[in-house]
């Protein structure tokens, strides 16, 4: 018997002393209400025209700068609604997956790891992104309606907190963007100019409006648009909304059967055990509360940074070191807000169909979900214990340097004689006791023990939060689109 057959042996046992001792693996009490239409943006029922359109523009690398990249490109269907790596190739690469490289020079890794998309249309979110840096502002600062990252900038006319999301992926020169003088979406980006005539999201808006097949998709989903004039961007990000919060929702997982009927037995032996500890010994429901489980707040627990960070901080070390003019700390919601209890917090996820969305960590320094439950029994001492040169990172082909700033900035290939100081940056926040003490000292967990056939039972119980139609959303993937460009990632690409 391998030693992980024998831990699940172990675990079904604990199941059944469970469920001796106590008439269900959690308190009726405990567990959350089933996930009804009205729990989504729509009431669960977009419009079908917005809907396909937003399918179209999801895939279609029309959207980016270069058009070479689109949505989907990072949050792929059939990897989880992610790409199976830790920080992904953006904008310059090519291929699907852990198979993605970039066959023209890129100027480095998305900083933090692509998020999941299931049930991204649930109304219960109340921020996006890691740091949550997109949230209402219910005050009416901005006319958005919006507090962000564009603040006035951001237009008037988006509809819900996805519709606002959908905005920035687009602006983002290292995402979909591209760098200035490669295009004039990246070039407005990098001046700042992002709404207005020739703002970035004009220039898109105008790429729209010239492919007939656009203005009909357009005139179809809203009643506003009667030509190709009345088109802008808001209202693509509010198709793409749609199609994420109908094309992601999912609900049918062994879990989703136990909330519909109040019976544990549709979950395994080992299943039932983890559920019992996830809603009591392990205490993983203060945090992962909720039908969607998430308490949609912000949590520090010492999860390791790997990749260039997000340039936080006052640390200098790396650049003495390299040269490189870089700051490579991630402090998260504290980049938000300003508040000192906020340092090296990031968003709860939801742990909906979390067995597919690996690697996992805002950085996604974790490739096991059994590496990530040991991971919170003792944060400090798994961050000190962290190998970084192991993650899950995929390899960087031609580098481009950036030099200079503002009017004069400078892109140019990596001399190779200093590519492996570059490279230091994946690890050197780890590496670094000074930089890895301040997010040990800011954990919020205290140490728990857990036996393996717990930890064994608690993976069990994860893995039934999975509903089997989300692993392969393949089908979603147009055939073709109506700007003449392959959708990304094709059918026909490889997984």
């Amino acid at each position: 018997m391998t030693c992980r057959a024998e831990v699940r042996r172990f675990a079904e046992a604990l199941a059944c002393v469970f469920l001796l001792l106590t008439s269900a693996p959690a308190s009726s009490g405990s567990l959350p209400e089933p996930l009804q239409d009205s729990d989504f943006l729509f009431d669960g029922k977009p419009a079908p025209a917005q809907v396909e359109l937003g399918r179209l523009l999801f895939f279609d690398p029309i959207l980016s700068g270069n058009r070479n990249i689109s949505c989907a490109s990072c949050h792929d269907p059939a990897h989880g609604t992610g790409d199976a790596v830790a920080l992904s190739l953006g904008e310059g690469a090519q291929g699907r997956g852990t198979a993605r490289r970039n066959r023209e020079g890129v100027t480095g890794r998305v900083p933090r790891n692509a998020q999941p998309l299931y049930n991204i249309g649930a109304r219960e979110y109340g921020a996006m992104f890691h740091d949550g840096r997109l949230e209402p502002d219910p005050a009416g600062t901005f006319e958005s309606g919006f507090w962000s990252p564009a603040r006035e900038q951001l237009p008037a006319g988006l509809d819900s907190l996805l519709a606002a999301q959908a905005m920035f992926p687009v602006t983002s020169a290292i995402e979909m963007a591209g760098h200035k003088g490669e295009n004039p979406v990246a070039t407005a980006v990098a001046e700042d100019r992002l709404a207005g005539p020739g703002g970035a999201w004009d220039l898109l808006a105008r790429r729209l409006r010239e492919i007939p097949g656009y203005v009909a998709h357009f005139t179809a989903a809203f009643v506003e648009v009667r030509g190709a004039e009345d088109i802008t961007f808001v209202q693509a990000a509010r198709a793409l909304a749609a199609f994420q919060a109908s094309a992601f929702r999912s609900q049918n997982s062994p879990f989703d059967r136990v909330l519909e009927s109040g019976r544990a037995d549709h979950l395994s032996p080992a299943a039932q055990a983890g559920m019992t500890l996830f809603y009591g010994k392990a205490h993983c429901v203060a945090c992962h509360a909720g039908p969607l489980l998430t308490d949609q707040g912000f949590h520090a627990i010492a999860m390791p940074q790997i990749g260039p960070g997000k340039g936080h901080g006052s640390d200098t070390a790396y650049w003495r070191a390299s040269g490189f003019a870089d700051r490579l700390e991630d402090e998260g919601r504290y980049r938000v807000t300003f508040e000192r209890a906020d340092l090296f917090r990031f968003r709860t996820p939801s742990l909906r169909n979390v067995a597919l969305t690996g690697p996992w960590g805002h950085a996604g320094a974790y490739d096991s979900l059994e590496a990530v439950i040991r991971h919170h029994l003792d944060p400090e001492a798994a961050l000190a214990a962290y190998a970084a040169d192991a993650a899950a990172l995929p390899p960087l082909g031609e580098v481009i340097e950036q030099t200079g700033r503002g009017s004069q900035l400078i892109f140019r290939p990596l001399n190779p004689a200093r590519r492996a100081d570059y490279l230091l940056r994946d690890v050197w926040v780890q590496r670094s006791d000074k930089l890895r003490g301040r997010i040990a000292a800011a954990n919020e967990l205290t140490p728990l023990a857990l036996s393996d056939a717990e930890v064994a039972a608690l993976v069990a119980f994860l893995e039934a939060l999975t509903d089997p139609a989300a692993a392969d959303l393949s089908h979603l993937i147009p055939e073709s689109l109506p700007s003449g460009l392959t959708p990304q990632p094709s059918r026909r690409s490889t997984l």
